[in-house]
C-alpha cells in the first residue's frame, strides 16, 4: 500500500466511525453494501452528517455560513490549504472522483442546509418537501450511484419519495432538540391549520393543536413511505442498501403515536439489534 492509499484508507477508517456515532441507521444499512462499497458510503455520509451538525457547533449564523461555504470551496476546488488534511473531505473527494458523482448535488445539498443555522421557520409543506429533496433524498440518490458504480441506476422517483419520508420522520424525532434551540421544520401552513404558532413550540407549550399538527406531518411521512412501496419494483437490489433506513420509518411514527409519547422530551429511537433485524428482514426482500 502507496502512503497515499494508507492515508486514504485512515480517512475512509475515520469517516466510518463518524457515521457509525452519529448516523447509526445508515451505518448498520452501509454494512449490507458490498464490502467494496462501503468506505465510499461512509465518506458520503460523515460529509452529510458534518454539514447537517454545523448548527451544533456555532455560536451564531455567520461562523455557520462560513463552514458552509468552505466546504462548497472544497466541492469546487477553492479551498485554502491542504484538504487532504480534512479525513471527511478527503474521502469525499475520492469518491467523488471515483463514481463520478455530480458535484451540483452536494452543493445544492449545503445550500439547502443554510436554513438551518437560522431559526426561520419551515414556511411551507413544499418546501419542507424541497428542502428534505435536496438533503435526504440526494443523500440517497448519491449513495445509489456509488452503489451502482458510477452508472445512473434508476430510481430517482423512489429516492425522492423515500428521502422525504426517512428526512420528515428524523425531523419529528430530533424536535426535542429544535424546540430547544428555537429551530422549527413543522412547516407553517400546518401550524396555521391547527393554530398553532412558532412560539407555542419553541416555548414547549404542547396542547390539542400541536397534537393535531404532528399527526398532519406524520401523515406526511406515510404518504410517500406508501408512494415509495408503490415504486419498489423500480429500484434495482443493486441500490436497495441507499433506501434501508425508510424501512425503519414505520418503527419510529408508532412510537410516537403512543400515550406516553411527549414531543418535547421522548427521544425516539430503537435498540440496535432491533435496527439489524429489520434492515436485515429488509435487505432480504
Amino acid at each position: 500500500m502507496t502512503a497515499e492509499e494508507s492515508r486514504l484508507a485512515a480517512a475512509q477508517a475515520h469517516c466510518a466511525a463518524l457515521v457509525r456515532d452519529g448516523d447509526p441507521d445508515r451505518y448498520y444499512a452501509t454494512l449490507f453494501a458490498p464490502a467494496e462499497a462501503r468506505p465510499p458510503l461512509f465518506a458520503l455520509y460523515a460529509f452529510s452528517s458534518e454539514i447537517a451538525r454545523i448548527r451544533d457547533t456555532i455560536s451564531g449564523p455567520m461562523p455557520g455560513e462560513i463552514r458552509l461555504q468552505w466546504w462548497r470551496d472544497v466541492l469546487v476546488g477553492d479551498a485554502r490549504g491542504s484538504v487532504s488534511d480534512h479525513p471527511v473531505a478527503a474521502a469525499l473527494l475520492a469518491a467523488i472522483a471515483q463514481f463520478r458523482l455530480p458535484p451540483q448535488a452536494l452543493l445544492d445539498l449545503i445550500d439547502a442546509r443554510t436554513f438551518d443555522i437560522y431559526d426561520d421557520p419551515m414556511p411551507s409543506t413544499g418546501d419542507l418537501e424541497g428542502y428534505l429533496g435536496e438533503t435526504s433524498s440526494a443523500l440517497i440518490r448519491l449513495a445509489s450511484l456509488i452503489l451502482a458504480g458510477g452508472r445512473d441506476p434508476g430510481g430517482a422517483d423512489a429516492a425522492g419519495h423515500a428521502g422525504i419520508a426517512y428526512g420528515a420522520t428524523g425531523l419529528l424525532r430530533a424536535l426535542p432538540w429544535h424546540a430547544r434551540r428555537g429551530q422549527l421544520f413543522v412547516p407553517r401552513d400546518i401550524l396555521d391549520a391547527n393554530g398553532v404558532t412558532r412560539d407555542d413550540v419553541v416555548m414547549g407549550r404542547g396542547g390539542p393543536g400541536f397534537v393535531a399538527a404532528l399527526a398532519d406531518m406524520r401523515a406526511l411521512c406515510r404518504r410517500h413511505h406508501a408512494a415509495l412501496g408503490e415504486l419498489r419494483r423500480s429500484v434495482p437490489a443493486q441500490i436497495r442498501p441507499a433506501f434501508l433506513p425508510v424501512a425503519l420509518v414505520p418503527g419510529y411514527l408508532r412510537r410516537m403515536e403512543r400515550a406516553d409519547y411527549d414531543p418535547f422530551a421522548t427521544l425516539i429511537d430503537q435498540p440496535a439489534w432491533i435496527k439489524i433485524a429489520r434492515l436485515w428482514r429488509e435487505a432480504r426482500r
